[in-house]
C-alpha cells in the first residue's frame, strides 16, 4: 500500500515537472518568435569545432543525432527541447515551423537532418552565411533528460594569412552570433574546452567577454579518455582535476570543471557502424565513464573522492544540468506570471491600435490625419531652428569635425582647412539653428581672413595687353583685371561649399523632427508611403531653395567681379593713400640725394629687371625739388616735368619697374579686399533671407499645397490604402495569435505556481 502511494506520489511529481518543462518550452518558442523579453532558462553549448561539442550533445540526449563530424555542420543554432518519456523506445521528434512555432510537425531523425543540411546550403550562398534564428526541435525519449539545450555553430580559429580571409570572415560571423546568444542572462553557458592545461583558454576567451566571472557558466573538459594517457605524474592529474584559482579563476557553476568522454563510433546497420542501436550507444557511454574513473584512480594511486566522482562522466554532468535547470525554472515561475500579464496588456493595446487604424482607413479621416501631421511636423522644424534640448545631442548632434566630413569643409585654393579648434563651439554636438549659426560663423571667420593670392610679374605684363586706340599701358586697368580674376577664382568655391554645408544642416532637421514626433506620440506609424512623400517634399524644397539662393549669390559675385566701381571696391582709400605717400616720399629722397634723372633711374631699373637689355636712354630731365602735390612752392615747370616722367614710366614704357609693380600690387590688394568684404556681407545676408527664412515662411504653404494636390489627384497611392489594409490585417492576425498563446501560457504558469505553493505547504505541514 505504501509502495503504491509512494509510486503515485512520484508519478504526480514527475507529471508536474513535465508540465513545467512544457510550459517553459512554449515560453522559449514565444520569446524567439515575437522577440519578447521572457527569461526562459536553457543550456547554451559553446565550443570550437574540434572540442567534441556535437558528440557531447548527442551523449546528453541518449541517442545519436547524425550531424557529428569536422567542419561547419550547422549555420543556425539548434534548440533541443528534451523530455524524459520512459514509454518512448525510440526518439519521438517534432520540428517546429519557422513561420509559426506554435505549429509542429512530427519528423524522423533523417528528415530533420535533411532539413538542417538544406538550411546550411541555403545560408552558405548568402552574404552572412549564418543566422541567429533557431531551429527548434522537441524530443521525447526514454534516455532523454529534462533539458533545453541550444547547440550553437562551432567557433573557428583560422590561420592569419591572407589566403584564409574567407575563413577569417566566417570565424568573425560565428563568434558574433555566439556572443549575441550568450548575452541572454537567463541562459546557462556550457563552455567546452579540449585541453590538458587550463592556462590555455580557447573557448573561455570568448565566454569571459560576456560572463567575466563565469557566474553562469559550466566549464567542461571534453575527450578525457585522450587526456589521461598524456599525464606522466599523479601531480599533473591532481592539478588538472582541481585547477588552482590562479589558473582557472572566477565563480563558475559547480565550483569546478566537469570531465567527459564520448565513445567513438556511429549507430547504424552498415559495416562502418560500431553500435547496432541507441541502447548499445548508451551502454558504451556508461562503460566509457567507468573506464575513465578507473584510469584516473590508477594515475592518482588513490580512489576518487565523492566530490571528484560527481564531476566525472556524462551522467554526472547531465544530472547537474537537470537539477540546475529545474531550480532555475521553479525560481523563475513567480516572476514569469507578471511578465506574461504585462505582455498580454501590451498585445491587447497593440490590437486595439490596429483596430483603430483599420477603422480610420477612409478618405476623410486620412486627409485629416495628413493635415494634422503636416502642422505638427512644421512645429517641430520651427522648434529646432529656434532652439531646443529635447533631442539628445549625443544621438543627433554633430561636432564641427563630423559636420565637415558629412557636409563638406571650407577649403581654399591651397587645399588646406582652417583648424577646427579655433572655431567657437567646435567640439560641441549641435543641431538645428545652433548648428546653422556655427557654420555661418565659420564661413565668416575663414573667408574674412583670406588674403589676396600672390601676383607674378608675368601676370602684370600679360594683363597690360594692347588698347584699341593706342599701345600705351594702363596700370589701373591692369590692377582691375588681375583683382577681379583672383577674386572670382578665390571666392566662388566658398560659395558652393557654404551652400552644400547649410543644405546638409537643413536636411538633418528631418530625422530629428521625426524623433520629436515619435517621442510625443504624434508620428503616423504604418503610413510609410505618406511619410516618404512628406520627406521627399521637404528635401526637394531644401535643395531647390539652396540652389536658388546660391544662384542669387553667384549673380552678386559675377557683378562685383565683372565691373570695378571704385566707390565700392576701393573701401580703404586712406590705406592706399598712405602707401602711395610713403612710396612717393622714398622716391623723393632718392632723387634729391643722387640728383639723377627719372629717366635714367627707370632705365637702370629696367636693365636690372629685364636682364640688362640694351636701352637707349632719353634726354636727362633735371629735378631740383620734388615735393608733394599740395606744396605751393612747386613751380609749373617742375610739375610738368613730373607729369612727363609719370607718363613716361606708366603709359609709354612697358619695361616693368619695381615702383610700377608695387603700385599695381597695392591697387590689386585694395580691389580684392573690397570684393571680399562685399562678397562676405552679401552672401551671409542672402543665405539668411533666401535659404533660412523660406523654411519658416514659404515651406508651410508649399507643403500644404503639395499635400492637397496629392489628396485630390491620388489619395489611394498617397496613403497606399490597399497595402495598408493588407498589412494591418496581417498584423491583427499575428497579434491575435500571440494573445491566445500568451493567455494559454498565463493559465499554465498560474496553475504551476499554485501547484508549487501547495507542495510547499504540504512540506511544511
Amino acid at each position: 500500500m505504501e509502495a503504491r502511494e509512494e509510486g503515485a506520489k512520484k508519478g504526480e511529481e514527475l507529471e508536474g515537472q513535465w508540465r513545467l518543462y512544457e510550459a517553459y518550452n512554449e515560453l522559449h518558442g514565444l520569446a524567439q518568435e515575437f522577440d519578447t523579453p521572457f527569461d526562459a532558462p536553457a543550456v547554451l553549448v559553446v565550443g570550437h569545432q574540434t572540442d567534441g561539442k556535437s558528440a557531447l550533445v548527442e551523449a546528453l540526449m541518449g541517442f545519436q543525432f547524425n550531424h557529428v563530424g569536422g567542419g561547419t555542420k550547422t549555420r543556425r543554432p539548434i534548440t533541443l527541447h528534451m523530455k524524459y518519456n520512459p514509454d518512448c523506445d525510440s526518439p519521438l521528434c517534432h520540428l517546429l515551423s519557422d513561420s509559426d512555432p506554435s505549429v509542429s510537425h512530427e519528423r524522423s531523425l533523417h528528415e530533420i537532418q535533411a532539413f538542417i543540411e538544406a538550411e546550411n546550403m541555403r545560408l552558405e550562398k548568402e552574404p552572412c552565411q549564418f543566422s541567429a534564428k533557431e531551429i527548434i526541435i522537441r524530443i521525447e525519449y526514454k534516455y532523454c533528460p529534462n533539458l533545453t539545450i541550444i547547440d550553437t555553430p562551432g567557433l573557428v580559429a583560422p590561420a592569419p594569412s591572407r589566403k584564409n580571409r574567407a575563413f577569417q570572415a566566417q570565424a568573425r560571423a560565428v563568434e558574433s552570433l555566439v556572443r549575441a546568444k550568450m548575452q541572454h542572462r537567463e541562459f546557462i553557458i556550457l563552455c567546452l574546452e579540449d585541453c590538458n592545461d587550463w592556462s590555455n583558454a580557447t573557448t573561455r576567451r570568448v565566454v569571459m567577454q560576456i560572463d567575466p566571472e563565469l557566474s553562469r557558466t559550466v566549464v567542461v573538459a571534453t575527450k578525457l579518455d585522450t587526456k589521461i594517457p598524456q599525464f606522466a605524474r599523479s601531480s599533473d592529474v591532481e592539478v588538472f582535476l582541481s585547477p588552482p584559482a590562479s589558473v582557472l579563476d572566477g565563480f563558475m557553476l559547480g565550483d569546478s570543471p566537469f570531465f567527459t568522454s564520448v565513445p567513438s563510433g556511429r549507430v547504424g546497420s552498415g559495416p562502418e557502424s560500431v553500435y547496432r542501436s541507441n541502447d548499445e550507444f548508451k551502454q558504451a557511454i556508461s562503460s566509457r565513464e567507468a573506464e575513465d574513473v578507473s584510469a584516473l584512480e590508477e594515475k592518482l594511486c588513490r580512489p576518487l573522492s565523492k566530490q571528484e566522482r560527481n564531476r566525472i562522466g556524462i551522467s554526472s554532468l547531465r544530472l547537474f544540468l537537470e537539477e540546475l535547470l529545474l531550480k532555475r525554472y521553479m525560481d523563475s515561475v513567480p516572476s514569469i506570471i507578471p511578465l506574461l500579464e504585462k505582455e498580454h496588456r501590451s498585445s491587447t493595446r497593440k490590437l486595439n491600435e490596429i483596430n483603430e487604424e483599420l477603422s480610420s482607413l477612409d478618405k476623410v479621416k486620412l486627409k485629416e490625419k495628413g493635415r494634422v501631421f503636416h502642422d505638427l511636423f512644421l512645429t517641430k522644424l520651427s522648434l529646432l531652428l529656434k532652439g531646443t534640448v529635447v533631442a539628445p545631442p549625443d544621438k543627433f548632434g554633430e561636432a564641427l569635425q563630423d559636420e565637415r566630413v558629412n557636409g563638406g569643409a571650407f577649403i581654399g585654393s591651397d587645399g588646406l582647412q582652417f583648424p577646427h579648434k579655433l572655431i567657437p563651439n567646435a567640439g560641441m554636438r549641435l543641431y538645428g539653428g545652433a548648428q546653422y549659426h556655427r557654420a555661418m560663423a565659420e564661413f565668416r571667420f575663414v573667408v574674412g581672413g583670406i588674403k589676396c593670392p600672390p601676383i607674378t610679374r608675368e601676370e602684370i605684363v600679360n594683363a597690360c595687353g594692347v588698347e584699341d586706340i593706342h599701345d600705351g599701358t594702363n596700370y589701373s586697368r591692369t590692377a582691375c583685371v588681375i583683382a577681379v580674376a583672383k577674386a572670382r577664382d578665390t571666392f566662388e568655391p566658398f560659395l558652393h561649399q557654404l551652400g552644400c554645408r547649410l543644405l546638409h544642416i537643413l536636411k538633418r532637421l528631418l530625422p530629428i523632427a521625426v524623433y520629436l514626433l515619435q517621442k510625443d506620440g504624434e508620428y503616423l506609424s504604418g503610413h510609410d508611403v505618406f511619410l516618404r512623400r512628406v520627406a521627399s517634399a521637404f528635401n526637394n524644397f531644401a535643395e531647390s531653395t539652396e540652389r536658388s539662393c546660391r544662384e542669387k549669390c553667384m549673380e552678386d559675385l559675377v557683378s562685383t567681379t565683372r565691373y570695378v566701381t571704385w566707390s565700392l571696391h576701393n573701401k580703404n582709400r586712406a590705406g592706399l593713400r598712405q602707401f602711395l605717400d610713403s612710396f612717393g616720399g622714398s622716391e623723393h629722397s632718392t632723387m634729391n640725394g643722387n640728383s639723377i634723372s627719372v629717366s635714367q633711374e627707370l632705365s637702370s631699373e629696367s636693365v636690372t629687371s629685364d636682364n640688362k637689355q640694351d636701352i637707349k636712354p632719353r634726354a636727362d630731365v633735371k629735378v631740383g625739388h620734388v615735393t608733394s602735390g599740395n606744396d605751393s612752392s612747386v613751380s609749373p615747370q617742375t610739375s610738368e616735368t613730373r607729369l612727363a616722367d609719370l607718363l613716361d614710366s606708366t603709359l609709354w614704357n612697358r619695361r616693368l619697374a619695381p615702383s610700377s609693380e608695387r603700385i599695381v600690387y597695392a591697387l590689386v590688394q585694395q580691389i580684392f579686399h573690397g570684393i571680399r568684404e562685399y562678397f562676405l556681407a552679401s552672401t551671409e545676408l542672402k543665405f539668411n533671407c533666401f535659404l533660412l527664412m523660406p523654411v519658416v515662411d514659404k515651406l508651410p504653404a508649399l507643403l500644404r499645397e503639395d499635400l492637397e494636390s496629392a489628396f485630390e489627384d491620388d489619395l489611394d497611392n498617397v496613403f497606399d490604402i490597399t497595402n495598408l489594409q493588407h498589412s494591418f490585417g496581417q498584423q491583427k492576425r499575428e497579434t491575435e495569435i500571440e494573445l491566445k498563446r500568451i493567455q494559454k501560457l498565463k493559465e499554465k504558469f498560474r496553475s504551476i505556481h499554485e501547484q508549487l505553493n501547495s507542495q510547499k505547504l504540504k512540506f511544511k505541514q
